[in-house]
């Protein structure tokens, strides 16, 4: 018994010498690896290692909530604890939302902005757990600057006028404004040699594909906010409308699958249903129309924000266009019966703006939605459950404002292709930038036109 326990000891040590001088291997490989010799067996070990790293920097805390309110809500079941909270805060931010209305335009594309930022910061966060996991130097930096470089290069030719005037230095940023787009070129070819002179040893593909990350996270989110507050100067109801009716689909949506949700509608959401879905679309239609209705009352919500050169101010005074003003309308002769029936006359008086708020209440109840199963798909991809924790009971802020980007794009496009007429304003600038002698044959073309049709009086 004891010449076998002697031999089963000896097998063992002579495993653990294996062992260490296995690991004594691996750390051998590490070394030279660092030294730039990389074995095969090393690199799959130090890919597992920071991948699995890399998850664990990702992770966030399910559900965190603030202490005060879980004492709060400590009685209520976890399905309606988080029901309550998630409505409290939203009426939180639809309040806020109607006070930055009140406060005006200026407010409206501030916040736009710092939402801008935000968004941008938690996305291109994810980036940074590759950054901090390989030391990538330089990514931090380079994403933040393309920021402020997209900012000028969308903004600039209106945006920067827009502030000359808040600041009553009308041509305090001339130079800027004049030298745009060059300067524009400038900086992003400074932060592209920026990038080729930051490029790493072994990690050339982790840093192009950083690069590529945060130009794509660029385009979703400077380019949408640009259309946002490209739709809001061309009066408050391209933005106000088009918001509200996300945030009503959204909440309707909620509201219809918290109570009556039973079918789920897609694996990329698993929370969402299609009785969600569909009551919220009808609900979002049906109010759309009311709420579209009632604003077009308003001049502060229709007219375009411009510059009066007379007042020195942003002014959002004027008549409004047909598209804001009472029309009738026939109904069709087919329901003649039923309207006769009904007691309802067969002209109905409608803003024609109304019947384009239809075509907005139908994509963002059926289109909208996929911004989020798509910012779904994007957490999912990355095993993390939401962007953020800013506001309890919803996530982050990109969580909120997914679909509202994806509503931005479609609205800047339908005004563009059936809404658009040459802006007064913007031409009088390219005029006023003409040298003097083609401003006067601009005016003499224009006045031979105007003679030859009657509106000159000889």
């Amino acid at each position: 018994m004891s010449s076998d326990l002697r031999q089963r000891l000896v097998k063992d040590q002579s495993e653990e010498d294996d062992d260490e001088k296995m690991i004594e291997k691996k750390h051998l490989d590490r070394q030279s690896s660092l030294d730039g010799v990389d074995s095969e067996e090393e690199k799959l070990v130090e890919e597992l290692l920071k991948k699995d790293n890399y998850l664990k920097s990702l992770s966030q805390p399910q559900e965190k909530t603030n202490p005060i309110i879980e004492t709060c809500l400590a009685y209520f079941p976890s399905k309606w604890r988080n029901y309550i909270v998630r409505s409290i805060f939203t009426f939180v931010m639809v309040a806020g939302f109607c006070f930055l209305i009140y406060v005006g335009p200026l407010a409206l594309i501030t916040i736009t902005l710092i939402v801008q930022v935000k968004c941008f910061q938690e996305i291109i966060s994810v980036g940074y757990a590759v950054y901090r996991v390989h030391g990538l130097p330089w990514f931090r930096s380079l994403s933040w600057y393309f920021l402020l470089t997209s900012n000028y290069f969308l903004f600039g030719p209106s945006f920067i006028h827009y502030f000359a005037v808040l600041l009553q230095r009308p041509n305090f940023l001339a130079v800027l404004v004049t030298y745009h787009k060059f300067i524009s070129f400038c900086l992003y070819i400074t932060g592209f040699v920026w990038f080729v002179l930051s490029l790493k040893k072994r990690y050339y593909m982790r840093q192009f594909s950083l690069f590529a990350w945060t130009h794509v996270t660029l385009l979703i989110v400077v380019t949408q906010s640009y259309f946002i507050i490209s739709n809001m100067f061309e009066g408050l109801i391209w933005f106000i409308v088009p918001v509200s009716m996300i945030i009503c689909n959204d909440v309707m949506a909620y509201l219809f699958g918290f109570f009556f949700g039973r079918t789920p509608l897609i694996k990329l959401s698993p929370k969402k249903t299609w009785e969600g879905f569909i009551g919220g679309g009808i609900a979002t239609v049906i109010l759309g129309l009311l709420f579209s209705h009632f604003m077009c009352q308003f001049e502060y919500f229709v007219c375009p924000i411009r510059y009066s050169e007379d007042l020195e101010k942003t002014v959002m005074t004027c008549n409004p266009s047909p598209l804001f003003q009472l029309q009738e309308y026939d109904l069709p002769r087919n329901f003649s019966f039923f309207l006769k029936l009904l007691h309802i006359p067969r002209t109905i008086k409608l803003y024609p703006f109304v019947l384009h708020s239809l075509a907005l209440s139908l994509f963002s109840s059926i289109i909208g939605p996929f911004g989020g199963f798509f910012a779904s798909g994007f957490k999912r991809a990355f095993k993390i459950k939401d962007f953020g924790d800013v506001i309890p009971g919803h996530g982050g802020i990109m969580d909120r404002f997914d679909c509202q980007f994806l509503m931005a794009t479609f609205v800047n496009v339908y005004i563009s292709s059936f809404i658009a007429a040459p802006n007064l304003q913007s031409v009088i600038q390219q005029v006023h930038s003409l040298e003097p002698e083609h401003q006067i044959e601009l005016y003499n073309i224009l006045k031979e036109s105007l003679t030859s049709r009657g509106f000159i009086l000889q």
